[in-house]
């Protein structure tokens, strides 16, 4: 295959990443922070040479499968369409390929939430020539990484190598299972290491409006600023949040109105509180912490049982609902809470939505992204008071810091957790990173 289009590849990338494009290394592992443009080199070397080789495939991987359909298929996508060969290729969604009508072969799009699963995988026609694991953090760990490239290099193709990208925004664990797995590629003459950040965008590619919102990180949060632009490993300190981006508000601006209002639970009984949270969400895409309730069964005789939760959550929602004039959007909970949810849908014939949860630091990130874009506020009473009182005093466990996972103190963190819930139930809905 041949590309009939002239197309000048140094127009299309920044000359930071020209060792990139050159290196005959077989795996390159691109590290940077966000928007450094890393992803978007790949999809280009990927097509290049794809287009080059009339046997070769590839192979498009992440951790989570949903999200393929609008990252690495969608990136490959542009691409083609970079070079003008669109026409030379059928774009499949079930399932998701890319494959050229010429010669049958393709661009494979794999999520390997069950790594085992991709053993019995089969390519139709000619080889595997690359590999490409995109948001390379979120995969459980080097065996993820061993089982799938194993997998995929295994035929013998002669004089070639198979090649291995890597890319990733560094994690800002020092400890974190892929900051130390790049730690000792260093000397290794199979790997070429690259970091790069949208400082390196020397060519103009970044709108001015991304500059501006990037610009926004660096005034509101100068540490938050380093890891998430610069991809740098800043470590988490002791306390997890920045209070700094906790704001208060007497009342709802009135240049600022409110859209909806979901609801987030954290539930508890014998001896853990209850938390439920009423938050807004403006026309600015800003969130405003409206209302907390909060019970404790601390030194209660006779504890509140699920019945009751499900009569308290009813009237806390319809209260705010009624007091603000806007409806109920999600109903947010913990996926391991059962009772509620099903006495819940009993009464009231509504479903709470069960998050799916992550590592506890992965989905604080989140939240930190949120708070750290200045868009999060409080409406000043009593009730929220807690709320704000336990984000004060959250802090990661010493113990565990020195580790690929670590962990929160779990003391009076019960709206902490109904706000973490929140945040990544609607990750899309807040614009937010998935």
């Amino acid at each position: 295959m041949a590309i009939e289009t002239v197309v000048r590849v140094t127009d299309l990338i920044n000359p930071n990443f020209y060792p990139v494009w050159r290196t005959k290394k077989p795996n390159v592992v691109l590290s940077g922070g966000r928007s450094s443009m890393k992803s978007s080199v790949i999809s280009l070397k990927l097509v290049k040479d794809f287009l080059e080789d009339d046997q070769g495939n590839v192979i498009c991987l992440r951790k989570v499968g949903k999200y393929l359909s609008t990252s690495v298929y969608e990136q490959i996508k542009w691409a083609i369409y970079m070079f003008g060969v669109e026409d030379e290729f059928v774009f499949g969604k079930s399932p998701l390929k890319i494959t050229h009508k010429a010669t049958n072969t393709a661009f494979y799009f794999y999520g390997v939430d069950d790594p085992i699963k991709l053993k019995s995988t089969t390519i139709a026609k000619g080889y595997v020539m690359a590999l490409w694991f995109e948001e390379l953090a979120e995969f459980d760990g080097v065996e993820d990484i061993d089982i799938v490239e194993d997998t995929f290099i295994r035929q013998d193709l002669g004089n070639k190598e198979v090649k291995v990208y890597y890319s990733y925004n560094p994690p800002r664990n020092p400890y974190a299972w892929v900051n130390e797995w790049r730690e000792s590629k260093a000397n290794d003459p199979n790997y070429f290491l690259h970091h790069s950040t949208y400082l390196d965008d020397e060519k103009g590619f970044l709108s001015q409006q991304l500059l501006r919102k990037i610009e926004q990180y660096k005034q509101n949060d100068p540490e938050y600023w380093r890891w998430m632009y610069l991809g740098e490993v800043i470590g988490l300190g002791d306390m997890v949040y920045n209070m700094n981006h906790f704001q208060w508000l007497d009342e709802i601006p009135s240049d600022d109105d409110l859209l909806l209002i979901d609801i987030a639970i954290d539930s508890g009984y014998q001896t853990s509180a209850t938390a439920f949270l009423a938050l807004g969400l403006t026309k600015r895409l800003n969130v405003i912490l409206l209302d907390t309730y909060y019970y404790s069964p601390a030194n209660r005789t006779t504890k509140k049982a699920p019945s009751d939760f499900s009569q308290d959550l009813w009237e806390f929602a319809q209260s705010v609902s009624q007091a603000y004039g806007k409806h109920i959007d999600k109903w947010t909970i913990d996926s391991a809470e059962g009772a509620l949810r099903n006495q819940f849908f009993k009464d009231y014939g509504i479903a709470l939505h069960p998050v799916a949860k992550k590592k506890k630091v992965n989905m604080i990130e989140n939240v930190q992204d949120l708070l750290a874009q200045g868009r999060f506020f409080m409406l000043r009473n009593e009730n929220n008071q807690i709320f704000y009182e336990e984000h004060r005093k959250y802090q990661w466990d010493p113990d565990t810091l020195q580790s690929d996972d670590p962990k929160v103190i779990k003391e009076d963190d019960h709206t902490v957790d109904a706000f973490i819930y929140y945040v990544n139930d609607n990750l899309q809905k807040l614009r937010l990173k998935m």
